[in-house]
Protein backbone atom coordinates (compact mmCIF):
# COMPACT_ATOMS: atom_id res chain seq x y z
CA UNK A 1 0.00 0.00 0.00
CA UNK A 2 0.82 3.55 -0.70
CA UNK A 3 0.50 6.60 1.41
CA UNK A 4 0.05 9.14 -0.44
CA UNK A 5 -1.94 11.47 2.24
CA UNK A 6 -1.90 12.40 5.55
CA UNK A 7 1.45 12.75 5.61
CA UNK A 8 2.11 12.86 1.49
CA UNK A 9 -1.00 13.88 0.26
CA UNK A 10 -3.82 15.80 2.59
CA UNK A 11 -1.25 17.19 4.20
CA UNK A 12 0.41 18.93 1.98
CA UNK A 13 -3.53 19.88 -0.34
CA UNK A 14 -6.11 21.06 1.50
CA UNK A 15 -4.04 21.82 4.73
CA UNK A 16 -1.89 24.23 2.99
CA UNK A 17 -4.88 26.31 1.97
CA UNK A 18 -7.05 25.44 5.14
CA UNK A 19 -3.50 26.70 7.44
CA UNK A 20 -3.70 30.17 5.54
CA UNK A 21 0.21 29.80 5.65
CA UNK A 22 2.00 33.09 3.64
CA UNK A 23 5.44 33.13 2.14
CA UNK A 24 7.50 35.48 4.42
CA UNK A 25 8.34 38.86 3.27
CA UNK A 26 11.03 38.94 0.57
CA UNK A 27 12.98 41.52 -0.99
CA UNK A 28 11.63 45.17 -2.28
CA UNK A 29 11.71 44.38 -6.02
CA UNK A 30 7.89 44.80 -6.46
CA UNK A 31 8.94 47.15 -9.11
CA UNK A 32 9.73 44.13 -11.87
CA UNK A 33 9.31 40.49 -11.04
CA UNK A 34 12.14 38.25 -13.58
CA UNK A 35 11.13 35.33 -14.80
CA UNK A 36 13.06 32.43 -16.59
CA UNK A 37 10.66 30.42 -18.78
CA UNK A 38 11.73 26.65 -19.58
CA UNK A 39 10.64 24.30 -22.27
CA UNK A 40 9.91 26.69 -25.58
CA UNK A 41 7.90 24.87 -27.80
CA UNK A 42 4.22 24.48 -27.70
CA UNK A 43 3.49 26.10 -24.61
CA UNK A 44 6.37 27.51 -23.69
CA UNK A 45 5.74 30.40 -26.53
CA UNK A 46 2.60 31.20 -24.86
CA UNK A 47 4.37 31.52 -21.54
CA UNK A 48 6.76 33.65 -23.18
CA UNK A 49 4.52 36.09 -24.53
CA UNK A 50 2.15 35.59 -21.62
CA UNK A 51 4.23 36.77 -19.27
CA UNK A 52 6.15 39.75 -21.67
CA UNK A 53 2.61 41.52 -22.09
CA UNK A 54 2.09 42.20 -17.92
CA UNK A 55 3.13 45.82 -16.87
CA UNK A 56 5.94 44.74 -14.54
CA UNK A 57 7.38 41.71 -15.23
CA UNK A 58 10.26 40.97 -17.27
CA UNK A 59 11.23 38.18 -19.41
CA UNK A 60 14.91 37.46 -18.33
CA UNK A 61 16.04 33.66 -19.00
CA UNK A 62 15.59 31.36 -21.90
CA UNK A 63 16.25 27.80 -21.42
CA UNK A 64 15.50 25.04 -23.71
CA UNK A 65 17.77 21.53 -24.51
CA UNK A 66 17.18 22.41 -28.03
CA UNK A 67 19.57 24.58 -29.44
CA UNK A 68 16.93 25.63 -32.60
CA UNK A 69 14.62 26.21 -30.81
CA UNK A 70 16.28 28.37 -27.98
CA UNK A 71 18.03 30.66 -30.59
CA UNK A 72 14.63 30.95 -32.44
CA UNK A 73 13.00 32.00 -29.10
CA UNK A 74 16.00 34.43 -28.41
CA UNK A 75 16.21 36.06 -31.96
CA UNK A 76 12.59 37.18 -31.56
CA UNK A 77 14.17 39.20 -28.15
CA UNK A 78 16.60 40.41 -30.40
CA UNK A 79 14.66 41.38 -33.14
CA UNK A 80 12.74 43.66 -30.52
CA UNK A 81 15.64 44.95 -29.24
CA UNK A 82 15.47 43.30 -25.64
CA UNK A 83 18.15 41.88 -23.71
CA UNK A 84 17.74 37.93 -22.80
CA UNK A 85 19.89 35.13 -20.99
CA UNK A 86 19.77 31.86 -22.69
CA UNK A 87 20.55 28.40 -21.31
CA UNK A 88 20.33 24.48 -22.15
CA UNK A 89 19.85 23.61 -18.26
CA UNK A 90 17.51 25.18 -15.69
CA UNK A 91 20.03 24.02 -12.62
CA UNK A 92 22.31 27.07 -14.09
CA UNK A 93 19.36 29.47 -13.86
CA UNK A 94 18.32 28.21 -10.64
CA UNK A 95 21.62 29.74 -9.08
CA UNK A 96 21.12 33.66 -10.67
CA UNK A 97 20.07 35.88 -7.77
CA UNK A 98 18.56 37.98 -10.81
CA UNK A 99 15.58 35.61 -11.34
CA UNK A 100 12.16 35.85 -9.69
CA UNK A 101 10.29 33.03 -10.81
CA UNK A 102 10.48 30.11 -13.15
CA UNK A 103 8.05 29.30 -15.81
CA UNK A 104 7.60 25.14 -16.67
CA UNK A 105 6.55 24.52 -20.03
CA UNK A 106 8.93 20.97 -20.20
CA UNK A 107 7.05 17.37 -20.79
CA UNK A 108 5.40 16.49 -18.36
CA UNK A 109 8.05 14.20 -16.14
CA UNK A 110 10.36 17.08 -15.77
CA UNK A 111 7.80 19.31 -14.10
CA UNK A 112 7.56 18.38 -10.86
CA UNK A 113 11.38 17.74 -10.31
CA UNK A 114 11.69 20.99 -11.77
CA UNK A 115 9.23 22.66 -9.61
CA UNK A 116 11.16 21.45 -6.45
CA UNK A 117 14.46 22.77 -7.79
CA UNK A 118 13.12 26.04 -7.94
CA UNK A 119 11.27 26.05 -4.82
CA UNK A 120 14.50 24.85 -3.07
CA UNK A 121 16.34 27.63 -4.80
CA UNK A 122 14.00 30.43 -3.60
CA UNK A 123 12.02 30.92 -6.78
CA UNK A 124 8.58 31.22 -7.25
CA UNK A 125 7.16 28.75 -10.17
CA UNK A 126 4.29 28.57 -12.63
CA UNK A 127 4.22 24.61 -13.60
CA UNK A 128 2.21 23.59 -16.68
CA UNK A 129 -0.12 21.09 -16.14
CA UNK A 130 -0.27 18.19 -14.92
CA UNK A 131 2.17 19.38 -12.25
CA UNK A 132 3.09 16.00 -11.86
CA UNK A 133 4.35 12.44 -13.98
CA UNK A 134 2.70 10.35 -11.42
CA UNK A 135 0.85 10.76 -7.70
CA UNK A 136 4.13 10.49 -5.45
CA UNK A 137 5.87 13.29 -7.24
CA UNK A 138 3.56 15.60 -6.84
CA UNK A 139 2.81 15.64 -3.37
CA UNK A 140 6.39 16.22 -3.29
CA UNK A 141 6.12 19.20 -5.09
CA UNK A 142 3.58 20.56 -2.71
CA UNK A 143 5.86 19.97 0.05
CA UNK A 144 8.33 21.57 -1.21
CA UNK A 145 5.99 24.77 -1.62
CA UNK A 146 4.82 25.03 1.38
CA UNK A 147 8.20 24.09 3.27
CA UNK A 148 10.25 26.88 1.00
CA UNK A 149 6.56 29.00 1.35
CA UNK A 150 6.86 29.25 -2.59
CA UNK A 151 3.95 31.00 -4.60
CA UNK A 152 3.08 27.51 -6.91
CA UNK A 153 0.66 28.09 -9.70
CA UNK A 154 -0.75 25.28 -11.38
CA UNK A 155 -1.00 26.29 -15.21
CA UNK A 156 -4.94 25.40 -15.21
CA UNK A 157 -5.73 28.44 -16.61
CA UNK A 158 -9.58 27.29 -16.30
CA UNK A 159 -9.69 28.58 -12.67
CA UNK A 160 -9.15 31.56 -13.72
CA UNK A 161 -12.44 32.24 -15.89
CA UNK A 162 -15.26 34.18 -13.26
CA UNK A 163 -17.53 33.06 -15.71
CA UNK A 164 -16.68 29.27 -14.94
CA UNK A 165 -16.85 29.87 -11.34
CA UNK A 166 -19.53 31.80 -11.15
CA UNK A 167 -21.69 28.65 -13.19
CA UNK A 168 -20.47 26.26 -10.80
CA UNK A 169 -21.34 28.06 -7.94
CA UNK A 170 -24.84 28.90 -9.11
CA UNK A 171 -25.31 25.06 -9.84
CA UNK A 172 -23.70 23.94 -6.17
CA UNK A 173 -26.51 26.72 -4.46
CA UNK A 174 -29.00 24.04 -5.70
CA UNK A 175 -30.40 25.61 -8.80
CA UNK A 176 -30.65 22.92 -10.77
CA UNK A 177 -31.22 20.71 -8.03
CA UNK A 178 -28.83 17.88 -6.79
CA UNK A 179 -25.40 17.28 -8.95
CA UNK A 180 -25.97 13.50 -10.23
CA UNK A 181 -22.91 13.50 -12.16
CA UNK A 182 -20.29 15.30 -13.40
CA UNK A 183 -18.58 14.61 -17.35
CA UNK A 184 -15.31 15.50 -18.32
CA UNK A 185 -14.84 14.96 -22.32
CA UNK A 186 -11.68 15.05 -24.58
CA UNK A 187 -13.13 14.80 -28.22
CA UNK A 188 -9.93 15.61 -29.79
CA UNK A 189 -8.42 14.70 -32.95
CA UNK A 190 -4.94 12.40 -32.59
CA UNK A 191 -4.19 10.49 -35.69
CA UNK A 192 -1.50 7.71 -35.86
CA UNK A 193 2.16 8.93 -35.32
CA UNK A 194 3.54 6.59 -37.08
CA UNK A 195 5.68 3.75 -36.76
CA UNK A 196 9.24 2.97 -37.43
CA UNK A 197 11.43 0.69 -37.28
CA UNK A 198 14.18 0.60 -34.89
CA UNK A 199 15.99 3.30 -33.11
CA UNK A 200 16.03 6.80 -34.84
CA UNK A 201 18.88 9.26 -34.66
CA UNK A 202 18.39 12.54 -31.82
CA UNK A 203 19.12 15.79 -33.95
CA UNK A 204 22.36 16.79 -33.24
CA UNK A 205 20.87 20.00 -31.79
CA UNK A 206 19.01 18.28 -28.67
CA UNK A 207 20.59 17.70 -25.43
CA UNK A 208 19.18 14.22 -25.13
CA UNK A 209 20.54 13.01 -21.80
CA UNK A 210 18.99 16.39 -20.38
CA UNK A 211 16.09 16.22 -22.30
CA UNK A 212 15.36 12.86 -21.17
CA UNK A 213 16.64 14.09 -17.26
CA UNK A 214 14.65 11.30 -14.74
CA UNK A 215 13.00 9.28 -17.11
CA UNK A 216 14.90 6.33 -18.44
CA UNK A 217 17.59 6.97 -21.16
CA UNK A 218 16.54 4.94 -23.72
CA UNK A 219 16.96 5.24 -27.70
CA UNK A 220 14.38 7.23 -29.51
CA UNK A 221 11.80 4.96 -31.02
CA UNK A 222 9.70 7.07 -32.63
CA UNK A 223 9.54 9.99 -36.02
CA UNK A 224 9.02 12.69 -33.72
CA UNK A 225 11.16 13.86 -30.81
CA UNK A 226 9.11 17.16 -29.99
CA UNK A 227 5.17 16.83 -28.91
CA UNK A 228 4.44 12.98 -29.54
CA UNK A 229 6.06 12.83 -25.87
CA UNK A 230 2.96 12.84 -24.80
CA UNK A 231 1.82 8.95 -26.32
CA UNK A 232 4.89 7.23 -24.50
CA UNK A 233 4.82 6.47 -20.92
CA UNK A 234 7.93 7.31 -19.86
CA UNK A 235 7.40 10.80 -20.43
CA UNK A 236 3.52 11.82 -20.64
CA UNK A 237 0.38 10.82 -19.51
CA UNK A 238 -1.57 10.52 -22.79
CA UNK A 239 -4.62 12.75 -23.22
CA UNK A 240 -6.27 12.11 -19.93
CA UNK A 241 -2.94 14.03 -18.58
CA UNK A 242 -2.62 16.44 -21.44
CA UNK A 243 -5.67 18.17 -22.06
CA UNK A 244 -7.63 16.22 -19.84
CA UNK A 245 -6.52 17.74 -16.82
CA UNK A 246 -8.21 20.94 -17.64
CA UNK A 247 -11.55 18.83 -17.91
CA UNK A 248 -10.79 16.57 -14.76
CA UNK A 249 -10.29 19.40 -12.88
CA UNK A 250 -13.02 21.39 -13.76
CA UNK A 251 -14.94 18.60 -13.39
CA UNK A 252 -14.01 18.01 -9.64
CA UNK A 253 -14.42 21.45 -8.90
CA UNK A 254 -17.86 21.31 -9.83
CA UNK A 255 -18.77 18.49 -7.59
CA UNK A 256 -16.73 20.29 -4.46
CA UNK A 257 -14.27 17.40 -4.18
CA UNK A 258 -11.26 18.42 -2.34
CA UNK A 259 -9.42 14.60 -2.28
CA UNK A 260 -9.39 11.61 -4.07
CA UNK A 261 -12.51 9.23 -4.83
CA UNK A 262 -13.48 6.09 -3.29
CA UNK A 263 -12.36 4.18 -6.36
CA UNK A 264 -11.07 4.67 -9.88
CA UNK A 265 -11.20 2.27 -12.92
CA UNK A 266 -10.63 2.79 -16.74
CA UNK A 267 -11.88 0.99 -19.68
CA UNK A 268 -10.12 1.63 -22.85
CA UNK A 269 -7.15 1.14 -25.62
CA UNK A 270 -4.82 2.23 -27.92
CA UNK A 271 -6.90 1.05 -31.29
CA UNK A 272 -7.90 1.80 -34.96
CA UNK A 273 -3.69 1.97 -35.86
CA UNK A 274 -0.90 0.38 -35.04
CA UNK A 275 1.70 2.99 -34.16
CA UNK A 276 4.53 3.77 -31.86
CA UNK A 277 2.22 5.11 -29.25
CA UNK A 278 1.50 3.46 -26.01
CA UNK A 279 -1.38 5.62 -24.16
CA UNK A 280 -5.28 5.14 -24.89
CA UNK A 281 -6.74 7.17 -27.79
CA UNK A 282 -9.86 5.90 -26.69
CA UNK A 283 -10.69 5.97 -22.75
CA UNK A 284 -13.06 6.27 -19.93
CA UNK A 285 -11.60 7.06 -16.32
CA UNK A 286 -14.53 6.66 -13.44
CA UNK A 287 -14.11 8.05 -9.97
CA UNK A 288 -16.93 6.93 -8.26
CA UNK A 289 -17.25 9.83 -4.94
CA UNK A 290 -19.31 9.61 -2.77
CA UNK A 291 -21.53 11.96 -3.20
CA UNK A 292 -22.21 11.44 -7.26
CA UNK A 293 -19.58 10.12 -9.75
CA UNK A 294 -16.96 11.96 -12.40
CA UNK A 295 -16.90 10.32 -15.43
CA UNK A 296 -13.98 11.12 -17.92
CA UNK A 297 -13.74 10.29 -21.65
CA UNK A 298 -11.49 10.25 -24.61
CA UNK A 299 -11.72 10.19 -27.97
CA UNK A 300 -8.98 10.33 -30.27
CA UNK A 301 -10.84 9.17 -33.39
CA UNK A 302 -13.11 10.96 -35.30
CA UNK A 303 -17.13 10.02 -35.76
CA UNK A 304 -16.66 7.08 -37.84
CA UNK A 305 -14.41 5.70 -40.39
CA UNK A 306 -15.64 7.87 -43.26
CA UNK A 307 -14.68 10.96 -41.21
CA UNK A 308 -10.77 9.73 -41.21
CA UNK A 309 -10.46 10.17 -44.90
CA UNK A 310 -11.30 13.48 -43.93
CA UNK A 311 -10.45 16.63 -41.71
CA UNK A 312 -10.42 15.33 -38.56
CA UNK A 313 -11.04 18.34 -36.48
CA UNK A 314 -13.92 18.80 -38.38
CA UNK A 315 -15.31 15.36 -37.93
CA UNK A 316 -15.34 14.52 -34.05
CA UNK A 317 -17.92 13.83 -31.93
CA UNK A 318 -19.98 16.22 -29.49
CA UNK A 319 -21.54 15.28 -26.49
CA UNK A 320 -24.55 17.55 -25.76
CA UNK A 321 -22.75 20.40 -27.63
CA UNK A 322 -19.50 19.58 -26.19
CA UNK A 323 -16.26 18.22 -27.71
CA UNK A 324 -13.61 19.52 -25.03
CA UNK A 325 -15.49 20.25 -22.27
CA UNK A 326 -17.25 19.46 -18.86
CA UNK A 327 -21.04 18.47 -18.93
CA UNK A 328 -22.48 18.84 -15.19
CA UNK A 329 -25.74 16.84 -14.81
CA UNK A 330 -28.31 17.77 -11.98
CA UNK A 331 -31.63 16.85 -11.41
CA UNK A 332 -33.35 19.77 -13.12
CA UNK A 333 -31.02 20.54 -16.23
CA UNK A 334 -26.76 21.17 -16.90
CA UNK A 335 -24.39 23.10 -16.64
CA UNK A 336 -22.50 22.59 -20.13
CA UNK A 337 -18.99 24.33 -19.77
CA UNK A 338 -17.71 23.97 -23.34
CA UNK A 339 -13.99 25.80 -23.72
CA UNK A 340 -11.78 27.95 -21.09
CA UNK A 341 -14.26 30.58 -20.43
CA UNK A 342 -17.86 29.90 -20.12
CA UNK A 343 -20.52 28.33 -18.62
CA UNK A 344 -24.46 27.64 -20.02
CA UNK A 345 -27.23 26.24 -18.00
CA UNK A 346 -29.96 24.30 -19.74
CA UNK A 347 -32.77 23.18 -18.87
CA UNK A 348 -33.97 19.19 -18.50
CA UNK A 349 -35.37 19.99 -22.23
CA UNK A 350 -32.22 21.54 -23.36
CA UNK A 351 -32.93 24.79 -23.48
CA UNK A 352 -30.35 27.67 -22.46
CA UNK A 353 -32.05 29.80 -19.23
CA UNK A 354 -28.97 31.18 -18.36
CA UNK A 355 -24.73 32.10 -19.50
CA UNK A 356 -22.10 33.02 -17.69
CA UNK A 357 -19.10 34.41 -19.33
CA UNK A 358 -15.43 36.04 -18.42
CA UNK A 359 -11.99 35.30 -17.52
CA UNK A 360 -9.03 36.91 -16.07
CA UNK A 361 -5.29 36.68 -17.23
CA UNK A 362 -4.08 33.17 -15.20
CA UNK A 363 -0.17 34.54 -15.38
CA UNK A 364 -1.34 37.66 -14.01
CA UNK A 365 -3.05 36.16 -11.07
CA UNK A 366 0.26 34.15 -10.40
CA UNK A 367 2.48 37.51 -10.49
CA UNK A 368 0.04 39.29 -8.09
CA UNK A 369 0.53 36.90 -5.49
CA UNK A 370 4.20 37.08 -6.59
CA UNK A 371 4.25 40.30 -5.18
CA UNK A 372 1.12 39.95 -2.35
CA UNK A 373 3.42 36.97 -0.88
CA UNK A 374 -0.59 35.34 -0.28
CA UNK A 375 -0.93 31.99 -1.64
CA UNK A 376 -4.86 32.27 -1.09
CA UNK A 377 -4.69 34.49 -3.73
CA UNK A 378 -3.68 32.06 -6.49
CA UNK A 379 -6.72 30.82 -8.62
CA UNK A 380 -4.59 27.70 -9.29
CA UNK A 381 -2.49 27.12 -6.45
CA UNK A 382 -0.20 23.66 -6.66
CA UNK A 383 -2.38 21.81 -4.32
CA UNK A 384 -5.68 21.79 -6.30
CA UNK A 385 -3.22 21.01 -9.68
CA UNK A 386 -2.04 17.67 -7.97
CA UNK A 387 -5.07 16.60 -6.78
CA UNK A 388 -6.32 16.57 -10.35
CA UNK A 389 -3.05 15.88 -11.67
CA UNK A 390 -3.40 12.25 -9.25
CA UNK A 391 -7.20 11.93 -10.97
CA UNK A 392 -5.84 11.71 -14.33
CA UNK A 393 -2.51 9.39 -13.21
CA UNK A 394 -4.91 7.04 -11.02
CA UNK A 395 -7.04 6.44 -14.73
CA UNK A 396 -3.71 5.32 -16.15
CA UNK A 397 -2.85 3.49 -13.53
CA UNK A 398 -5.83 1.39 -13.62
CA UNK A 399 -5.53 1.03 -17.20
CA UNK A 400 -1.71 -0.27 -17.33
CA UNK A 401 -2.65 -2.69 -14.81
CA UNK A 402 -5.69 -3.89 -16.17
CA UNK A 403 -6.11 -6.64 -19.14
CA UNK A 404 -7.68 -7.43 -22.21
CA UNK A 405 -11.39 -8.23 -21.94
CA UNK A 406 -14.87 -8.91 -23.79
CA UNK A 407 -17.37 -6.40 -24.23
CA UNK A 408 -19.63 -8.93 -22.38
CA UNK A 409 -16.71 -9.19 -19.72
CA UNK A 410 -16.69 -5.13 -19.54
CA UNK A 411 -20.35 -4.91 -19.63
CA UNK A 412 -21.03 -6.87 -16.69
CA UNK A 413 -18.15 -5.22 -14.94
CA UNK A 414 -19.45 -2.15 -14.72
CA UNK A 415 -23.03 -2.59 -14.56
CA UNK A 416 -23.08 -1.68 -11.02
CA UNK A 417 -22.46 1.70 -12.20
CA UNK A 418 -25.37 2.96 -13.99
CA UNK A 419 -23.44 6.27 -15.75
CA UNK A 420 -20.70 4.37 -16.42
CA UNK A 421 -22.57 1.36 -17.91
CA UNK A 422 -24.24 4.23 -20.67
CA UNK A 423 -20.71 5.49 -21.54
CA UNK A 424 -19.16 1.96 -21.71
CA UNK A 425 -21.94 1.22 -24.75
CA UNK A 426 -21.21 4.34 -26.46
CA UNK A 427 -17.23 3.74 -26.16
CA UNK A 428 -17.82 0.64 -27.67
CA UNK A 429 -20.41 2.19 -30.37
CA UNK A 430 -17.69 4.75 -31.22
CA UNK A 431 -14.74 2.49 -32.01
CA UNK A 432 -16.78 0.07 -33.77
CA UNK A 433 -17.67 2.94 -36.44
CA UNK A 434 -14.22 3.50 -36.63
CA UNK A 435 -13.96 -0.04 -38.00
CA UNK A 436 -12.65 -1.71 -34.76
CA UNK A 437 -13.04 -5.23 -34.34
CA UNK A 438 -13.75 -5.66 -30.62
CA UNK A 439 -13.03 -9.43 -30.83
CA UNK A 440 -10.01 -9.20 -32.64
CA UNK A 441 -8.90 -6.24 -30.61
CA UNK A 442 -10.03 -5.75 -27.28
CA UNK A 443 -10.03 -3.00 -25.12
CA UNK A 444 -8.61 -2.91 -21.55
CA UNK A 445 -10.49 -3.22 -18.77
CA UNK A 446 -8.27 -1.49 -15.83
CA UNK A 447 -7.42 -2.51 -13.02
CA UNK A 448 -10.37 -1.13 -10.30
CA UNK A 449 -8.12 0.96 -7.64
CA UNK A 450 -9.80 1.34 -4.14
CA UNK A 451 -8.79 4.38 -2.31
CA UNK A 452 -9.11 5.34 1.19
CA UNK A 453 -10.90 8.88 0.26
CA UNK A 454 -9.88 9.87 4.03
CA UNK A 455 -6.08 9.16 4.22
CA UNK A 456 -5.48 9.15 0.47
CA UNK A 457 -3.77 5.47 0.83
CA UNK A 458 -4.25 3.02 -2.75
CA UNK A 459 -4.63 -0.55 -2.26
CA UNK A 460 -2.68 -2.30 -4.83
CA UNK A 461 -0.02 -4.77 -5.26
CA UNK A 462 3.86 -3.51 -6.48
CA UNK A 463 2.74 -3.00 -10.15
CA UNK A 464 -0.06 -0.77 -9.07
CA UNK A 465 2.76 0.74 -6.20
CA UNK A 466 5.50 1.49 -8.67
CA UNK A 467 3.30 3.65 -11.17
CA UNK A 468 1.64 5.66 -8.54
CA UNK A 469 5.63 6.72 -7.59
CA UNK A 470 7.69 5.45 -10.89
CA UNK A 471 11.25 5.77 -10.90
CA UNK A 472 14.36 8.29 -11.52
CA UNK A 473 17.48 8.24 -13.07
CA UNK A 474 20.65 9.03 -10.99
CA UNK A 475 21.09 12.56 -11.30
CA UNK A 476 17.38 13.80 -11.61
CA UNK A 477 15.65 11.98 -8.43
CA UNK A 478 12.87 13.35 -6.34
CA UNK A 479 13.64 13.77 -3.25
CA UNK A 480 12.77 11.64 -0.52
CA UNK A 481 12.52 15.05 1.92
CA UNK A 482 12.20 18.19 -0.14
Amino acid sequence: MTRCSRRDFLRTSGAFALAGLSPMPRAPWYDEVRVAVVGLRGRGGDHVEGFRRLPGVRVVALVDVDAKVLAAAAKKFAERGEDVLTFADLRTVLERKDVDAISIATPNHWHSLQGIWSCQAGKDVYVEKPVSHNVWEGAQLVAAARKYQRIVQAGTQCRSSHGIADGIAWVQAGNLGRITMARGLCYKPRPSIGKVAGEQTVPAHVDYELWTGPAPLRPLSRKSLHYDWHWVWDTGNGDVGNQGIHQMDLARWALGETGLPRRTFSVGGRVGYDDDGQTPNSQLVVHEYEKAPLLFEVRGLPRDRAAQAGDWGKGMDSFLGARVGVVVHCEGGTLRIPDYTRAIVHDQDGKEVRRFEGATDHYANFVAAVRSRKVEELKGPVHEGHVSSALCHLGNVSHRTGAPASTKEIVAGVAASAPAAEAVERLFAHVQQNGVDLAATPLTFGRPLAIDAATGVVQGGDDVQRLLRGSYREGFVVPESV
